[in-house]
């Protein structure tokens, strides 16, 4: 397989898991990540890690990834394919913030 091939299959994947937009998605995380003082003083800190690579990686095209996008990529992947579509609070929320909503079709 050449890595142009393994590309394409890990973007189209990508793109199938992620069933929320980046809209969706920022609003989660910054919803998730206040609490009931408000937000931390670093805009970062207490976003997901995974769930910011995931926002960068929707704002680009297929022809702009680099190899730390290429592995955000393969752990939501894998992330998700390991919880599968768990619906308790906890997993949702997992899955959630890196942009899979186990709830949609």
């Amino acid at each position: 397989m050449t890595e142009g091939f393994d590309t394409e299959m890990l973007w189209e994947e990508f793109h199938r898991t992620v069933n929320m937009n980046s809209e969706e998605l920022r609003s989660h995380l910054l919803a998730d990540a206040s609490d009931e003082e408000g937000f931390p003083p670093d805009p970062d800190l207490g976003i997901d890690e995974l769930g910011r690579g995931v926002l960068h990686v929707l704002s680009k095209r297929k022809g702009d990834l680099t190899s730390a996008d290429l592995d955000v990529m393969r752990r939501v992947v894998d992330l998700v394919e390991t919880l599968g579509d768990r619906t308790d609070d906890e997993s949702r929320r997992e899955l959630m913030s890196v942009g899979h909503d186990p709830l949609r079709g």
